[in-house]
């Protein structure tokens, strides 16, 4: 199945893909996948698995994401249908530009009260369980609870979140309950860290008894919120409930179908980047300099895209994705000189989930609190943190598609996707966390498996690049940069440098800059599952 790789190293060589024949996980954490693992044993089905994976992602990887961030799903069912869901919420009511600015601000704040959206990730858990689960969420969120309850084992991963924002986290009372010593000190690695409000919160949510969008714990949100500045009304908290299943969005690659998230997702900018590269990256070495080039300048066109016209309620990314706008672009990059790629971003922490059952059914799951502990507010002693999307993803910029408005969703770095064939079916599901990297490190994965046929764990484990900078909304005017981990052979990296990219070298390395891949295949010849989970990270992939 799998191609040669010489002379591109891999962050682990050690770590091997995982087989086996009737499902298979793959996440960040030990924790999770066990969970995951557990459910399809036990003869839960794949969205089982995903929500227990869920709730236990919540305990385990605090500062990635919660109750109170957000959360994309992608589903492909057994009979091919693909189908998704869009776990975001609104900004509030009285988010104009003229608010901020009055308030004295010339972007967003990045924390507190004036950089929440409405969470969206419950509403999207619970349309997932009713859309095609065969537990109770009671049953399938019972091990999270109780894990939280008696307390989970700091990993090294919470434990650098926690030393890197403990000031803002002292400053929060539930939070610096949650994540601190009593002393205020960081907790060491190992340290049980006790979730006991957070627990009982989803035991309560589980049984749909904690009124999150119209009742006590959103009067509470709200209160809380709107006593420290924020301006909603109470209605777009209410919306925030009503999710139901869309279609997945999708463009052709060879022989084989691309399914994403829709907008506000930033699935598209992946559709976009594989449109241009189709049939320029099949037949290449591995991370050549020609494949990095393509894929490179069709990423920094996407941002320049997103940037300048392509919002969460408008059809700007259709217009991106029309064949004489990618004709151009193919146009453009075959010139072989580096471009642009627009506004700057820093990265953001997200984790995710994919798992295929016995039946072939495929879920890529993705959530988070946006930054690292999202807004760095707690609702009182309810033990949920809130996300900062309205901060990262909204503008302060007069009539632009992605100014904060009321009535609108800030646009997001989050994705899920799957890759099918029309006569083999399911061939491979993944995800990949990391901000604006995420686009274009599930798009390297994807090439990858497809144009390259490399396992699972090899397409993850390869060494990345990423453009930076991308599109979030609050930094801007950074020189550009193509970071390449180490790994990528030096001929590939002078080429890059001889036709104008501005290369710069990082370390490839546990919890390094390359986000935290996962991906699930599907060996149609053999009947088995491969599945692959990225060693930058404490990822695992478990197959039964």
């Amino acid at each position: 199945m799998s191609r040669s790789t010489t002379g591109v190293r891999r962050v682990a060589q050690d770590k091997v893909e995982v087989l086996g024949t009737r499902g298979a996980v793959a996440s960040s954490s030990p924790l999770i996948s066990s969970s995951g693992a557990r459910v399809l044993v036990d003869g839960g089905n794949a969205i089982d698995a995903t929500l227990a994976m869920a709730a236990t992602a919540w305990m385990a990887l605090p500062g990635q994401c919660g109750i109170g961030g957000d959360a994309f799903v992608l589903v492909r069912e057994p009979d091919g249908r693909v189908w998704t869901l869009n776990g975001s919420g609104l900004g509030p009511d009285g988010a104009t530009t003229e608010f901020y600015r009055a308030e004295g601000h010339h972007a967003i704040p990045l924390s507190g009260a004036l950089a929440v959206a409405v969470p969206g990730a419950l509403a999207a858990v619970r349309a997932l369980h009713a859309a095609g689960a065969t537990r109770s969420l009671e049953e399938l969120w019972a091990p999270a609870v109780r894990l939280g309850s008696e307390g989970v084992p700091c990993t090294l991963k919470t434990r650098l979140d926690i030393t890197e924002h403990a000031a803002d986290l002292a400053r929060d009372p539930g939070a610096a309950a949650m994540f601190l010593r009593p002393d205020g000190g960081v907790p060491e690695v190992g340290q049980r860290l006790a979730f006991r409000e957070l627990a009982d919160f989803v035991a309560a949510a589980a049984q749909g008894r904690e009124g999150f969008y119209d009742g006590s714990f959103g009067d509470r949100a709200l209160s809380h919120l709107t006593g420290a500045g924020a301006r909603f009304s109470g209605r777009e908290w209410a919306a925030g409930a009503q999710v139901a299943p869309m279609d997945a969005i999708a463009t052709p690659y060879g022989s084989a179908t691309i399914h994403q998230t829709p907008v506000p997702s930033a699935g598209w900018m992946v559709l976009q980047a594989a449109a241009i590269c189709d049939g320029m990256l099949r037949d290449r070495g591995l991370l050549d300099a020609e494949s990095v080039h393509w894929m490179a300048e069709a990423f920094r066109l996407g941002f320049r895209d997103r940037h300048a016209r392509c919002g969460s309620d408008n059809d700007g990314w259709q217009q991106v994705l029309a064949a004489d706008a990618i004709g151009q672009a193919r146009a453009d990059i075959a010139r072989h000189r580096a471009s642009s790629s627009g506004p700057a971003h820093p990265t953001g922490d997200t984790t995710s989930t994919v798992c295929v059952d016995e039946d072939g059914r495929a879920v890529s799951f993705i959530h988070s609190l946006a930054f690292t502990f999202g807004s760095r507010v707690t609702v009182p002693g309810t033990g949920v943190v809130l996300n900062n999307r309205l901060g990262r993803g909204a503008y302060l910029i007069d009539g632009h598609p992605n100014e904060v408005k009321p009535g609108r969703k800030p646009l997001h770095t989050l994705n899920a996707w799957a890759v099918d064939h029309p006569t083999t079916g399911l061939l491979h599901v993944g995800s990949c966390p990391g901000g604006d990297g995420q686009v274009q490190w599930n798009m390297q994965v994807i090439s990858h498996l497809l144009d390259h046929g490399v396992d699972p764990q090899t397409a993850v484990s390869l060494p990345r690049f990423t453009v930076f900078p991308g599109s979030d909304a609050d930094v801007v005017d950074k020189p550009d940069e193509l970071r390449c981990e180490t790994g990528i052979p030096q001929d590939t990296l002078d080429q890059l440098a001889a036709w104008g990219h501005p290369v710069k070298v990082l370390p490839t390395q546990v919890g390094g800059p390359g986000g935290s891949a996962m991906a699930i295949s599907v060996d149609h010849e053999n009947g088995v599952l491969r599945a692959g989970a990225d060693p930058r990270m404490e990822g695992v992939a478990l197959a039964i």
